[in-house]
């Protein structure tokens, strides 16, 4: 069994795994050996010219550090964490720890909607991608954004206006004070940048259905994206989207009929568009994995300035360099809140005093442990998960 860590904080983070066993293993001069490792592999791979390119573009990405109490250590603002009303367990907010593992690296993706021209847009996406060297699989938890969590300095509120409130940093904090998982990085894609991104990659091959090609053409007739009503002409099945069909597929939940004056419905929800964000992803994984080192790099290269984050140089260097290993990877997939652990609210009252529909979790303790044993599989045992199994290298 691994080793896990607990991260300590002084504010209100839980210990979840009820395990006092866990011991620190992951140190300052062991981190520094294997970054050394990995970039000088990465050399001989690649060579002394292509590092000098590859680092000149390194340079070029949009990083933007979190601030110190949030970088390597996030930690929520408050002091103390009120119990949600629906939480009948008396699960302690105030331990100060979050789980963790050396051996596995959790990244938030987080997919933005800033068209208002706003400090922080909207996230219709949050995604954690876990790259499990443990287990030997990348692993993708969606979170739904109307969830209804405690947002530190804020009170409680849907998960995604803790984005809108003070961007990935107070995302993150909330997902860690609420779910007790460490992220250790971020990445933030706009829609322009989403559609820049597909496209750079030549388009994506999606298994879409017939709803989901009228959808696709529906909103890019009416958004003035095209001059027919009927862009994609192909049948259901195998189709190639470029960047603006597949963010539409992306942002696909379904469609009122009536709604906006349309004279079509489709079925569809969070949970569906949240399954389509996922597949995406996995998609892409699966599409790269026949790509060489070289072509990586130049994917990375093009793609790279699009993307904002706080992954380092140096980890960037090592995922690129193991790049073909992490595509090997099995792909599973699971939600947050998992199906039977959650009940909508249509009265719920934010903490700015807006009445909206929620979604609320009516036992916190165990979307924890179910959320813990998706991501660390040893921590837990027993009981099921809604998780989806999937193979990236089918």
């Amino acid at each position: 069994m691994p080793n896990y860590e607990k991260n300590s904080q002084k504010s209100n983070f839980v210990d979840i795994s009820s395990n006092k066993q866990v011991k620190k293993l992951y140190n300052k001069k062991g981190r520094l050996k294997r970054i050394l490792c990995l970039v000088f592999s990465i050399i001989f791979l690649l060579g002394g010219g292509g590092m000098l390119y590859y680092y000149s573009f390194l340079d070029t990405l949009n990083f933007k550090e979190l601030d110190d109490t949030n970088n390597n250590n996030t930690a929520a603002t408050n002091s103390s964490v009120a119990p949600l009303e629906s939480d009948a367990t008396n699960l302690s907010l105030s331990e100060g720890e979050l789980l963790q593992n050396s051996k596995e690296l959790n990244v938030m993706l987080f997919g933005e909607d800033n068209s208002k021209g706003d400090k922080h847009g909207r996230s219709d996406t949050m995604i954690m991608m876990t790259i499990d060297n443990n287990h030997k699989k990348l692993k993708l938890t969606s979170f739904q954004r109307d969830t209804y969590v405690y947002i530190p300095g804020y009170g409680y509120d849907k998960l995604n206006a803790s984005y809108n409130y003070g961007g990935a940093k107070l995302s993150i904090q909330t997902i860690e004070a609420n779910f007790g998982i460490k992220v250790d990085r971020y990445a933030v894609v706009d829609f322009d940048s989403f559609k820049k991104i597909i496209d750079t990659l030549g388009g994506v091959d999606m298994e879409v259905t017939q709803d989901e090609i009228d959808y696709i053409n529906y909103q890019m007739y009416k958004n003035n994206q095209a001059d027919t009503r009927t862009t994609i002409t192909d049948a259901p099945g195998t189709v190639h989207l470029n960047g603006q069909e597949a963010l539409w597929y992306a942002r696909n939940r379904g469609l009122t009929k009536g709604e906006d004056g349309n004279e079509i419905g489709l079925d569809g929800d969070d949970w569906d568009r949240t399954s389509r964000q996922r597949k995406l992803l996995e998609t892409l994984f699966t599409s790269m994995k026949s790509a060489d080192l070289g072509q990586i790099v130049s994917i990375v290269s093009s793609v790279g300035p699009l993307v904002t984050t706080n992954l380092k140089k140096d980890e960037i260097t090592a995922l690129v360099s193991h790049a073909l290993t992490y595509l090997s990877y099995d792909v599973e997939q699971y939600y947050v809140p998992e199906e039977g652990l959650w009940y909508y609210d249509d009265k719920t009252e934010t903490w700015n005093g807006t009445i909206t529909s929620t979604i609320k979790i009516s036992d916190l303790e165990e979307q924890r442990k179910k959320f813990a044993s998706f991501v660390f599989e040893e921590l837990f045992t027993g009981g099921t998960s809604s998780k989806e199994t999937t193979s990236a290298s089918n």
